[in-house]
């Protein structure tokens, strides 16, 4: 592959992937189906809103670096996708796996990757999950995936793919919770209200909660209308 990925190049191939290997009857996709994958709710970051043009677009990308072909024939009533991940980079299935995870939920540790990837392939202990993202580092001429340095505070490497250039190391998001305006006159006091943190991170669970059953139930009722394409 002589060149990098776009985000939108990125979400189609990762989707192509996942559907391959989670829902290998309904695959290849057809434009609606993949357009459905690519806008998930579940198991994706970030949540994104493609229309049909934009995803046209990115298959039309990954065809021309050859990571994607187009399916036609006489049985068929519209045209299906599918990725040439296999016979591009000559990967295993379990390879194919993680970069597939990593394209759909961006930078992750040895443990998120297993955790994550179990539709797609079952690792059978974190070490399988080691052993095949260092022959992803490694492989020659090209690497698919890069561990990057430990962040301040954390205990685990992150590992992100390749597939869009370079990786520059992410840095922890800075969450605001309150904005307060001070009088010239006032002093902060450094203590800060561990009562009113308490209720926002409770909230912050349960919310956060609900977003992962609505997601679920959306991803159920897209698998079975995908029954009816």
């Amino acid at each position: 592959m002589d060149a990098t990925l776009s985000a939108s190049e990125v979400r189609v191939l990762g989707s192509l992937i996942e559907k391959q290997l989670s829902t290998p009857d309904y695959y290849p996709l057809t434009l609606n189906a993949l357009m459905n994958a690519c806008n998930q709710l579940s198991n994706r970051e970030p949540v994104v809103s493609y229309d049909e043009d934009t995803v046209l677009k990115a298959v039309d990308g990954l065809r021309k670096k050859g990571l994607s072909r187009v399916i036609t024939g006489p049985e068929m009533r519209v045209p299906k996708y599918a990725h040439n991940m296999e016979d591009l980079f000559n990967l295993a299935v379990q390879e194919i796996a993680v970069l597939g995870v990593l394209m759909l939920r961006g930078t992750q540790t040895v443990g998120e990757l297993r955790g994550r990837s179990g539709r797609l392939y079952e690792f059978t202990d974190l070490s399988e999950v080691e052993l095949t993202l260092q022959g992803l580092i490694d492989r020659k001429p090209q690497a698919l995936v890069a561990r990057l340095a430990r962040q301040p505070g954390t205990k685990e490497s992150r590992y992100s793919h390749l597939l869009a250039g370079d990786v520059v190391a992410e840095q922890k998001e800075v969450i605001v919770k309150e904005v307060v305006t001070v009088r010239p006159t006032e002093i902060i006091n450094n203590n800060i209200d561990n009562d009113t943190d308490e209720r926002i991170g409770k909230l912050e669970n349960e919310v956060k909660q609900l977003k992962q059953q609505l997601a679920a139930l959306v991803e159920q009722f897209q698998e079975f209308r995908r029954q009816f394409e």
